[in-house]
């Protein structure tokens, strides 16, 4: 497979939208890691583009994308759905508690519904190359990101944003100033017995096996043992 790379494609989110970002805070800051699976089964040949920023540009670096080889894309963690709805379709955020929130964009046949409550390895659709709020994709995959939302603001309904609303916003503002303010570095998180590093460039960096210290280099294939 190709290395996949996205970039923004400008969407008018409309005036609806306009000054709901102003006054975000800088950082956002949830309680210690989950232990989180690979949003796929064990047992198969996966492919990643390496870790890199939410627009694949600059900012903070919180996606990776996967490719995995049966193309069903999986909860990581138990958690609650919650739908982002734009005029091209809808993509899937869940919410593990205690402020971590994971997003999965381009999916196709979305299987879960807004609010669902989900379990670890429950099927959320397959990889794609959806563009419902915009951007690009070239390559069928997931677009897994990670985001700390502030538990204290996830509760304060009058902030839709900082409530974990993006409903209608598009990929160029999630991915710009959403992910400026409650994204979280993939850099140094482990998921599924792999520890993943970012590289000096965008869609780079290493994923490293922990019972083993195996090391894959990014963009790559490693194979996730059952």
């Amino acid at each position: 497979m190709t290395k996949v790379r996205m970039r923004l494609g400008v969407v008018s989110a409309g005036a609806v939208l306009a000054g709901v970002l102003v006054g975000l805070p800088t950082a956002a800051h949830a309680e210690a890691f989950p232990v989180f699976a690979l949003p796929f089964q064990t047992g198969q040949q996966v492919y990643s583009a390496g870790i890199h920023s939410d627009d694949g540009n600059s900012g903070v670096k919180n996606a990776i994308d996967f490719s995995p080889y049966d193309k069903t894309v999986r909860a990581p963690l138990a958690g609650t759905v919650a739908i982002q709805h734009c005029s091209g379709g809808d993509w899937v955020t869940i919410d593990h508690g205690n402020g971590w929130r994971t997003g999965y964009y381009h999916m196709e046949n979305i299987a879960v519904t807004d609010g669902q409550a989900v379990t670890a390895g429950t099927v959320l659709g397959k990889t794609g190359n959806a563009l419902p709020c915009g951007g690009s994709s070239t390559g069928a995959h997931v677009h897994f990101t990670l985001w700390a939302l502030q538990e204290s603001a996830s509760k304060l309904r009058a902030d839709r944003v900082a409530a974990g609303n993006w409903s209608g916003m598009s990929y160029e503002q999630v991915s710009a100033e959403v992910a400026e303010a409650y994204g979280e570095p993939v850099d140094g998180k482990s998921f599924g017995g792999y520890r993943f590093t970012e590289g000096a460039e965008q869609y780079g960096g290493t994923a490293t096996r922990l019972r083993d210290n195996a090391v894959t280099q990014l963009p790559g294939r490693f194979r996730l043992d059952r």
